[in-house]
């Protein structure tokens, strides 16, 4: 299964209306890992299972408008975040 349809599946959606704002949110997901020390290699790798958890925590978050659970997701995300950049396993190039 692809990210895409993984976090679908996360966040309960049966259909396509949502998808592209869904593959922004993972986009900027990544890019945000790799802005904060992530090596590229590593936070585009949707089979590594704490990368594709950041990015599911990030994506729960920021999707929809009216998220009562949104500051307390985004402080799991940033803490998770934080773990994978003190990590060289995580921050140096393959």
């Amino acid at each position: 299964m692809s990210l895409l349809a993984d976090i679908k599946n996360l966040l309960r959606i049966k259909n396509n209306a949502f998808d592209g704002e869904v593959s922004d949110l993972i986009d900027a997901a990544q890019s945000d890992l790799m802005l904060s020390g992530v090596s590229g290699d590593r936070a585009l790798d949707p089979r590594d299972p704490l990368v594709k958890r950041a990015i599911s925590i990030y994506v729960k978050a920021h999707f929809g408008w009216d998220n009562p659970d949104a500051e307390r997701l985004m402080q799991s995300y940033e803490m998770l975040k934080a773990h994978l950049t003190l990590s060289e396993e995580y921050t140096r190039e393959a």
